[in-house]
């Protein structure tokens, strides 16, 4: 694949390295260094700031956009209309009304759009999955997820904390990762209680967010998700009738991915316990790309679309609706 950046801060420059063999045509954002930085990466010559300059290239097959939240939709629009696949970073938009017209064109044009849902990715993740689909644990009852960080210095001035910017806080950034887990692992699911709040940082976005989802067979996701957790964590509960899963960890700051099998046996009491540990690299933004990449050459949808995007946004515009959080985008 012939591939063109749109975004090289962070996210960007990690999208870069999991290119592998594919070859980077151009990099773009609005710093001509940052763009620069990526490039290097790649042994890439072509540098720009205006995205329109990736639409225009015809060598160019896929687009990954890693900007700020308020560009995500209008970028990814402006590429599926330019008939480009297109990988595009969580949440994909501010609100599930921004998704609704990329969803239309990404059709008429026949071409896909995959949204950044890297967790589905890691390894304790897709292991337990594996272990879920296999019966192991038994049919599924609840999930319990937490999700946090505790922010720095400055976080409340940061673009993050200006709703036109990012279209929300916490639940927007974080939480949006565990309704999604969840819903990779229970299927459909509906609000059924939520509460998002600002309790530390002063800034008109939430820092704090509280779910109650439930699926139409009373399947639960218990979430939560802080920018108040002082200490990194992230902890994903996957409650069967024959047993638990439980994922600790990503990698770095989040401490050691681990994931921990409690098996019943037949006379109950203290479970069998397996414990796989995974203290590598975070291999997950590779292991996405190629998925994506594999899904466009069989021309079949990818997994973490964007009409899934927009069923989490819709989840999340429930929440802040009922919290009277509101975004003027």
């Amino acid at each position: 694949m012939k591939v063109g950046i749109i975004g090289c801060g962070a996210i960007g420059r990690k999208r870069a390295l999991a290119l592998g063999s594919h070859e980077l045509v151009i990099a773009i954002d609005t710093s001509l260094e940052r763009a620069r930085e990526v490039a290097r990466l790649k042994k890439c010559s072509a540098v720009s700031t205006d995205y329109e300059d990736a639409l225009k290239n015809n060598e160019i097959d896929l687009i990954l956009i890693s900007t700020t939240n308020e560009f995500l939709a209008k970028i990814t629009l402006a590429a599926v209309t330019a008939g480009k696949h297109v990988l595009v970073e969580k949440p994909a938009g501010r609100t599930p009304e921004e998704l609704i017209p990329i969803i239309e064109a990404a059709k008429r044009n026949n071409v896909f759009v995959k949204v950044g849902f890297n967790h589905r990715y890691h390894p304790a993740l897709l292991k337990a999955k594996q272990l879920v689909d296999s019966g192991v644990v038994g049919p599924l009852m609840f999930i319990r997820g937490r999700y946090g960080h505790g922010g720095r210095l400055g976080y409340e001035k940061e673009w993050r904390a200006i709703p036109q910017k990012s279209g929300g806080g916490e639940l927007l950034d974080q939480g949006v990762h565990l309704i999604d887990l969840s819903r990779w692992f229970l299927g459909e699911l509906d609000v059924a209680e939520g509460f998002a709040h600002t309790y530390f940082w002063e800034m008109p976005v939430d820092d704090n967010a509280f779910l109650m989802l439930k699926s139409p067979n009373d399947q639960i996701a218990w979430l939560h998700v802080s920018c108040t957790e002082w200490k990194n964590m992230f902890s994903f509960e996957i409650y069967g009738k024959k047993g638990k899963l439980q994922i600790e960890g990503l990698g770095g700051s989040y401490g050691v991915e681990r994931l921990y099998l409690y098996k019943m046996l037949p006379m109950m009491g203290p479970p069998e316990t397996t414990i796989w540990e995974y203290p590598f690299p975070d291999n997950s933004w590779h292991l996405e790309l190629n998925e994506f990449i594999r899904s466009i050459e069989m021309h079949k949808e990818p997994e973490g679309n964007i009409r899934d995007a927009k069923t989490v946004l819709d989840i999340v515009k429930t929440v802040y609706d009922a919290c009277n959080f509101k975004v003027n985008v």
